[in-house]
């Protein structure tokens, strides 16, 4: 009796101490899944967080040259733009330095509502742009990709704000949109599949006939004849008689009509009127297309372009004119010596910052490589190692492609990423 029960004491005094090293064991087990819970927890956010940073904030940071003391102080210093961008006339080194310039003094950007572009091809509305930052009381540079309505503009951008804007010879505008545009135009997809059929050059093929593949009624025909009177806001399928009064209200709006052919005196003309320095207006051509994606024109071409696109050559001639007499009032002298300056200036800032030019898009990192299209090759530029954190910030700022930097400016003026454009 005594034995069982001494024997049955022990076994349960042994199963009671079984019991709780069984729940020490079962609380540590759940004290360190927890933590380990809570580590992975943080590790992801702490890579998602990362993840963030590196898409958002790619760019090196670059301190700003001066810090004018208020609003009014850096309006009157650079007062607000608007920056018609014209299709592949270099359009998009202008943007770059306005970009630059609106970065560096922390101007308010008229962005679209959706995307990079203001909507386009529908003619520039109020409804397009996005609304304007807390804080902010104005907007003080619009330049996207719209086709312009004056008035409609005019809503959005302050009563003082400078219009610019970039022409380039009809002839090169055309070939160049032709070629970059083949696949998103209609009427040049068409000639491109008959091209094909026919085993010729699909430039050739539409110029031989264009009425054949061009309906003036499809909406996304619109650059396939006379672009650049297109993005103007023009009537581009044929002369009417509201064409002089247009180009006369044309050239009162805008304060500068740059000329491509005469791309670094155009830029003097803008430094003075926007209050830039040599440094500012240094650029690179952004958006360039490899030598073997750019058709060579014949005479006969040539002429054929000229013909369809007589109203684009209108519009040349008439602002090249207004050009030169612009030029002649700055004075013609001065504008030559300038350009010389800004030449010289801007070779050595490319020699800082440019290892190598004219870079095919599969060697470039992802920050620097241009949008592709579907026939064409976009070149881009390879930034020097071994440069200061601010002289890289400006010279990754300089060779920077539209969508890339319009996506970092979009994402430092309202924390967000754009909106995608709607499915169709």
């Amino acid at each position: 009796m005594g034995l069982r029960w001494l024997w049955r004491h022990q076994v349960s005094a042994l199963l009671a101490v079984l019991l709780i090293f069984l729940l020490l064991t079962l609380l540590a087990t759940r004290s360190l899944q927890n933590n380990r819970t809570h580590e992975l927890r943080l590790t992801a956010d702490r890579r998602n967080q990362r993840k963030t940073a590196e898409k958002h904030t790619p760019i090196p940071h670059q301190p700003a040259k001066h810090t004018p003391t208020d609003r009014a102080e850096r309006q009157r210093a650079h007062p607000p733009v608007v920056f018609l961008k014209t299709h592949r006339t270099g359009g998009s080194t202008v943007q770059n330095i306005l970009f630059r310039l609106g970065e560096r003094e922390s101007f308010t950007f008229a962005f679209p509502y959706r995307t990079y572009q203001f909507n386009y091809p529908d003619r520039f509305k109020v409804a397009f742009v996005d609304e304007l930052p807390e804080g902010s009381s104005q907007f003080d540079l619009l330049c996207s990709h719209m086709r312009l309505d004056l008035p409609q503009v005019r809503k959005v951008m302050p009563q003082n704000a400078v219009f610019i804007t970039l022409l380039r010879d009809p002839i090169k505008t055309f070939e160049s949109v032709f070629r970059y545009h083949t696949s998103s135009i209609p009427a040049f997809f068409s000639a491109h599949r008959a091209a094909a059929n026919e085993g010729k050059s699909a430039l050739k093929v539409f110029l031989d006939s264009p009425e054949t593949f061009w309906d003036p009624k499809e909406p996304g025909n619109g650059l396939a004849k006379n672009p650049m009177s297109f993005d103007m806001g023009l009537n581009n399928q044929k002369w009417n008689g509201s064409w002089p009064e247009d180009l006369a209200q044309l050239e009162e709006a805008f304060h500068l009509v740059m000329i491509a052919e005469h791309f670094d005196e155009s830029l003097v003309l803008l430094g003075a009127l926007l209050g830039l320095e040599l440094e500012d207006l240094a650029y690179l051509r952004l958006n360039a297309r490899a030598g073997n994606s750019v058709t060579e024109l014949d005479e006969n071409i040539r002429a054929k372009v000229r013909s369809w696109n007589v109203l684009d050559t209108l519009l040349y001639d008439f602002f090249v004119q207004v050009f030169w007499e612009k030029a002649a009032q700055y004075g013609l002298e001065k504008l030559k010596a300038e350009a010389v300056r800004l030449r010289d200036s801007t070779e050595n800032i490319r020699r800082k910052c440019v290892s190598r030019a004219a870079v095919p898009p599969a060697e470039l990192e992802d920050l620097l490589r241009p949008r592709q299209t579907e026939l064409v090759t976009i070149v881009g530029y390879e930034v020097r190692g071994n440069l200061s954190l601010q002289d890289q910030g400006f010279c990754v700022r300089m060779m920077l492609p539209e969508l890339q930097y319009h996506s970092h400016l979009y994402f430092k003026q309202y924390g967000r990423d754009m909106r995608a454009a709607p499915a169709d």
